[in-house]
């Protein structure tokens, strides 16, 4: 990568990768004009403990897939390889200075950013992207973020993780809501099924 490149980041655990993380990438990267979008699997990631997380593996390879012949994405193992819990900071310590860094979040995740590990330094560090999400208020996300916020145009796409696996788990198909790769190694992998 050149010094210098303006960079998107969509970090999350990508259990599984799904539409909605992709049009998000594709939005930064048509609206922000950025040079690549990273998108990096979260390796211990600190906000979901308490719940089972797939294996970061299986998370990256699915990842890879997700982005996968889209010149412009890149899958990022940086957070999939460091040991204890991945925070965005010391994530964003590991870019070159002159890398100008846009984190991509949705309305709800943004909303939340205060909480974060070294959220002020975060937020010194990079812009924000922002996806409005239903249910989420704008003003708050704005109040959270600052002067450093762009809102991202992309279609009410309400599909998430959690929904995703839980719809494996009931037999249902999540086909058409990930890419055909993910949903081929799910299948194959067998993951989300509690017969597993």
């Amino acid at each position: 990568m050149l010094p210098g490149v303006h960079r998107a980041i969509l970090g999350g655990t990508f259990d599984p990768p799904h539409l909605a993380h992709l049009v998000a990438g594709e939005a930064a990267y048509r609206q922000l004009g950025v040079d690549v979008v990273s998108f990096i699997p979260a390796g211990s990631p600190w906000q979901k403990q308490g719940r089972e997380v797939t294996d970061a593996r299986h998370r990256l390879v699915m990842t890879r897939l997700a982005t996968g012949g889209v010149p412009y994405f890149e899958t990022d193992d940086r957070e999939v390889t460091r040991d204890g819990p991945t925070y965005t900071f010391d994530t964003l310590q590991t870019f070159p200075a002159d890398e100008q860094i846009t984190l991509i979040l949705g309305a709800d995740a943004a909303a939340g950013i205060r909480s974060w590990h070294r959220a002020e330094e975060v937020l010194a560090r990079c812009r924000v992207a922002v996806a409005p999400r239903p249910g989420t208020d704008r003003r708050a996300v704005e109040e959270a973020v600052g002067s450093r916020l762009d809102w991202l145009d992309v279609p009410d796409l309400d599909i998430s993780g959690t929904a995703l696996r839980r719809r494996v788990a009931e037999g249902a198909s999540i086909r058409f809501l990930v890419p055909e790769s993910v949903y081929r190694y799910v299948t194959t992998y067998r993951l989300y099924r509690e017969d597993r």
